[in-house]
């Protein structure tokens, strides 16, 4: 669905936008490419990579809704990654992130509304499901926002949805390479936060990949959650070091010991699919349908029990050993 599109990526430089564009140029023909983000030397960077004639930069914020208007001329899709996602810092610094994150949010969806763009997808984070953190609490403003957006097209024919998913293996301020670092400068021993703290894990391109497939399924409102594996933090880095001993540093301020993707408040409006789970809308649309029982591509599915809840704690599956290796491995490619 994305030969001879016009795709923009807010905060595209990003780890996910760069694994974001070699996968549409690896898979597609695309027309354009545009790479918005607000660093210039990273956008140098990437241009040394991703040279090809689809490839456009723009500089810019998503502050800036005159520069976004200018920038999603034309545009037929939008991924909105760009956000302020460092939890102490935006701790410290609650308004910048609260322009970035929400009035950002704002921006992009004017933007694409005056442009008549056809689907938008803005990634969230397992932290917005039930925030205790400032970082949490713009992501769900934001989440909310882009649902509701659905409601505000007039005219248009713009949709939105989120795709909302755990920690990225290997990711700016993941664990990984602070514990490779760790080994690497021959530490004696491994900090961990809490013996019982799990997380969701997900390959950056297995959250790549997700994107793509919810442009098919998207009708427009709702928020897609992936069925993906749980680890340990002591089993990570025993992966990692299995000769070093642990040491509990306690839990970090607006950290949680296990993290929620679908919360148990919002299971009258989750629906379960083979390989997903959609939170549906809490709202009601007044030019569109609001079944969401069936995606757009025909996948069906079903309410989810009473009181059900997808957190890292109660997952299902969680990585061995071997497979966290084997992630991280995959991560490093």
């Amino acid at each position: 669905m994305f030969n001879n599109k016009n795709i923009l990526i807010t905060g595209g430089t990003g780890s996910f936008g760069k694994l974001f564009v070699k996968t549409l140029l690896e898979r597609y023909q695309p027309r354009r490419i545009i790479v918005y983000s607000r660093d210039e030397l990273k956008q140098y960077e990437m241009q040394q990579t991703f040279n090809h004639s689809s490839m456009r930069y723009f500089i810019g914020d998503v502050r800036d809704r005159e520069r976004l208007n200018q920038a999603m001329n034309g545009v037929d899709y939008v991924i909105h990654a760009a956000a302020l996602k460092q939890v102490p810092a935006a701790e410290y610094n609650p308004t910048e992130c609260i322009k970035t994150n929400i009035n950002g949010a704002e921006n992009v969806i004017g933007a694409a509304i005056t442009n008549n763009v056809e689907k938008v997808i803005a990634l969230s984070t397992d932290k917005a499901a039930n925030p205790i953190n400032l970082y949490g609490a713009t992501k769900l403003a934001s989440d909310k926002l882009f649902v509701a957006a659905n409601n505000m097209t007039g005219g248009h024919n713009t949709h939105f949805s989120v795709v909302r998913y755990g920690n990225v293996v290997g990711s700016r301020g993941s664990v990984v390479p602070f514990f490779k670092k760790l080994i690497d400068n021959k530490a004696t021993e491994i900090p961990i936060t809490h013996k019982s703290m799990t997380r969701f894990w997900i390959t950056l391109q297995q959250g790549v990949d997700f994107v793509l497939k919810n442009f098919d399924r998207m009708l427009g409102g709702e928020i897609f959650v992936p069925k993906i594996p749980s680890m340990r933090i002591t089993d990570l880095a025993h992966a990692m070091a299995p000769d070093l001993p642990t040491k509990i540093i306690g839990i970090r301020p607006g950290e949680k010991l296990h993290e929620i993707m679908c919360p148990a408040d919002d299971f009258y409006h989750t629906l379960e699919f083979d390989d997903h789970f959609v939170i549906t809308p809490t709202i009601s649309f007044t030019s569109r349908s609001n079944k969401f029982g069936e995606n757009a591509i025909g996948e069906k599915g079903q309410k989810v029990e009473e009181g059900f809840e997808y957190n890292s704690k109660n997952n299902t599956v969680f990585l061995t050993t071997e497979q966290l290796l084997a992630f991280n491995k995959l991560a490093e490619e």
